[in-house]
């Protein structure tokens, strides 16, 4: 099989293997009604074998090194492994089964010894320098997106250890097959824990002030586990939305309990070893790749570049953002009835959100069970995220009832692009739609790709969105909190940023840029939830049509500035229990499963975000984010995105707001480029400078 061979099946996998060769389904959607789950070890396996030979064909051409027989060729490489890998990878978050959990534990140390072999090969090292040391004397022209794949490949082999000596990369080999498969464990207790402490209601009464398309959600819920009464199943992060709704007090603390314990209750769902050992072989990582601790090898192949930077930044909002979550705690206690003060422990963290409610029914009139009925999922999709995608960019969606997806709720819509005066529409890709929530699904929200871009490849993307909204009995309509419509936006931001990738390279598409970067346009995104004109289209009632009141729109783009205290501190407070734990040596992590909910105390105490009314957005024994996935030290991102998204949004304003050229320039300019240049590169050819704080620290309410 050649490295540019799109069709030729392996020999060694059963031609009955649904990827054995290429779909044929349109954009190359893999044909999941044809896929089992026992078709997918033997094509990753089998994959690993051809990449593997496909870089031994590279590293033995007798020619010398080339753009085409080494770059390009390897870019080209992998496309089995590629398919089977990215098809597994998008459906055990969405989909997963004790088999498929099965296979990841399996696989995942084999894949990451894969990638060493590859990236510690002293041959193809050798040979991409080559072509470096032929751009830095002149006698090679490249083309930029081409400098900057060759820039980053050596960068990346450097930090995988290409420089040490043979004991230091077998055990570097050791770690990364640990850490790898500590992950995926830390994942599979993660999901069965969120299972286990779903609280369920047995007294109706109990449910006062929950809406009846929630609670009839609830009931399904406990039905599909064979369970009588109301299950209220828990979202990933600390504070669960119904915590709004509920007027029961004590139903309101024990489902803030069930959130704050999990992973930490003993058994088979606690995560306490697991992370530890994680952060303790992460610590061992870097300083055996010469950094001071884990969080300084990630900031260093980010644009924040140091941990220096993240913590002056960090340091910087806390204070600020603390003083304004105090300010709104002394609102809430005399609306609680509990003794005025600045001190938030008066407040119960359970009670918060549904105190929140009752300050913005008396201050602006308004609470989330007056506005679910004008948020129908279906309505804002097609008259809010849609729309806002085609005012912006001329992007047109059909759905496509005869393309399979991975589960029967997930929904696939071919997206076309805005065509010349006289031509037809260009098909662009899938956008593939995967908004309930399930057991076997993980929580929170993610984009993902199922085919990623390439003008080299011939690849046009199909993108995935995942969201963990409770699906209500058949025939009912689908009504969402505000939270979760902010949320479909912004997930659709990252899908934008796949679909309108315009690249070469299959590995500078769409979103593979900086972790501290990729947030950035999906934030941007949010800010059309709010736009009066996309506002007014999909707040309709779903069931007189009539569109949400004039003022109650007017008061909502007033309301925005509340409740900003609770979500940065709680945002702050992870990022910077992310940074505490990684920013640590090896013989500093503790030993005991006992010290780890201390340790978190005594660095949330550290950094001055101590608040019992506000716990982190995630606390360390459900941090999915960064012991679970790829966000490890890197959960401050969010932050450092939003300074530029907030100065993005400053630049629509500037420019006119929801305008196809600002659309244009913002595609051309940036989403386009995917990961082809220096990311702030393409921001400051957007914005005309680097970006400032400023806007943020007024978004925020943080600004003197």
């Amino acid at each position: 099989m050649t490295s540019n061979d799109q069709t030729t099946r392996s020999a060694e996998l059963d031609p009955a293997n649904p990827f054995a060769t290429p779909s044929t389904l349109p954009y190359g959607l893999p044909d999941f009604t044809a896929i089992r789950e026992e078709h997918y070890e033997p094509a990753v396996v089998e994959g690993m074998a051809v990449h593997r030979a496909e870089v031994e064909a590279i590293v033995t051409n007798p020619e010398p090194a080339t753009v085409e027989n080494t770059l390009e060729a390897l870019e080209r490489a992998g496309r089995l492994l590629d398919r089977a890998v990215t098809a597994f990878y998008s459906l055990l978050p969405a989909d997963s089964t004790p088999g498929l959990e099965d296979i990841q534990e399996r696989l995942a140390p084999q894949l990451a010894a894969h990638q060493d072999a590859v990236l510690m090969d002293a041959r193809l090292s050798a040979r991409v320098k080559s072509l470096a040391d032929a751009a830095a004397a002149g006698t090679l022209a490249l083309e930029p997106d081409t400098a900057y794949l060759l820039e980053k490949l050596l960068t990346q082999f450097k930090r995988s250890g290409i420089e040490l000596s043979e004991t230091g990369q077998e055990r570097l080999r050791e770690l990364n097959s640990r850490i790898t498969s500590l992950q995926a464990s830390f994942g599979r207790r993660l999901l069965a824990g969120a299972n286990e402490a779903s609280v369920l209601v047995t007294d109706e009464a109990e449910l006062a002030g929950l809406s009846a398309d929630a609670k009839a959600g609830a009931r399904a819920a406990a039905a599909t586990r064979g369970q009588d009464g109301w299950l209220l199943e828990m979202q990933l992060f600390t504070h669960q939305n119904v915590l709004a709704s509920l007027a029961d007090a004590g139903l309101r603390a024990r489902v803030q309990e069930a959130s704050m314990a999990r992973g930490a209750t003993g058994g088979a769902t606690d995560t306490r070893d697991v992370l530890l050992e994680l952060a303790r072989l992460r610590a061992e990582h870097a300083q055996l790749l010469g950094y001071e601790h884990h969080a300084a090898y990630i900031a260093a192949d980010a644009t924040a570049g140091t941990t220096a930077a993240v913590n002056e930044m960090l340091a910087r909002l806390a204070p600020a953002a603390v003083a304004n979550a105090r300010r709104e705690a002394s609102e809430l206690a005399k609306v609680s009835g509990a003794s005025s003060g600045e001190a938030p422990g008066s407040v119960p963290a359970a009670d918060w959100s549904y105190l929140s409610e009752a300050v913005r029914k008396e201050r602006f009139n308004l609470d989330d069970a007056a506005l679910r009925p004008y948020l129908e999922l279906e309505r804002v999709v097609h008259d809010g995220v849609l729309k806002a995608a085609n005012l912006l960019f001329g992007l047109s969606f059909t759905e496509r009832h005869d393309l399979p997806g991975y589960h029967p709720d997930v929904r696939v819509f071919e997206v076309f692009d805005a065509p010349e005066p006289g031509e037809p529409d260009t098909g662009l890709g899938l956008f593939l739609a995967d908004w309930y929530t399930r057991e076997s699904k993980r929580g929170g929200a993610w984009m993902n790709s199922l085919v990623s871009q390439s003008h080299l490849l011939d690849q046009k993307p199909v993108v995935v969105n995942n969201l963990n909204i409770v699906k209500p009995p058949a025939g009912e309509p689908t009504l969402l909190v505000w939270d979760e419509v902010t949320t479909l936006f912004h997930e659709f931001g990252h899908a934008l940023h796949g679909l309108l990738s315009d690249v070469r390279y299959p590995s500078q598409s769409g979103t593979s840029v900086p972790r501290d970067f990729v947030e950035y346009p999906s934030q941007v995104n949010e800010m059309w939830s709010w736009e009066p004109e996309i506002l007014r289209s999909f707040a309709v009632h779903h069931a007189t049509g009539e569109p949400m009141p004039a003022e109650w729109v007017e008061t909502m783009l007033a309301s925005r500035a509340w409740g900003e205290g609770f979500a940065t501190t709680e945002y702050l407070a992870a990022a910077l229990l992310d940074q505490a734990w990684h920013q640590l040596t090896p013989s500093q992590v503790p030993t005991s499963v006992e010290d780890v909910l201390p340790f978190e105390a005594a660095a949330l105490a550290a950094a001055g975000v101590d608040l019992d009314a506000v716990p982190p957005r995630y606390r360390t024994t459900y941090f999915n984010h960064v012991f679970g996935g790829g966000y490890s030290a890197g959960y401050y991102s969010y932050i450092w995105s939003e300074v530029l998204d907030a100065d993005t949004v400053e630049w629509y304003a500037e420019n006119g707001g929801l305008t196809r050229e600002n659309g244009e320039a913002f595609r051309r300019r940036l989403l386009a480029r995917g990961g082809s240049q220096d990311p702030l590169a393409s921001f400051e050819d957007l914005r005309g400078r680097a970006p400032e704080i400023a806007p943020l620290l007024e978004r925020r309410g943080l600004a003197g």
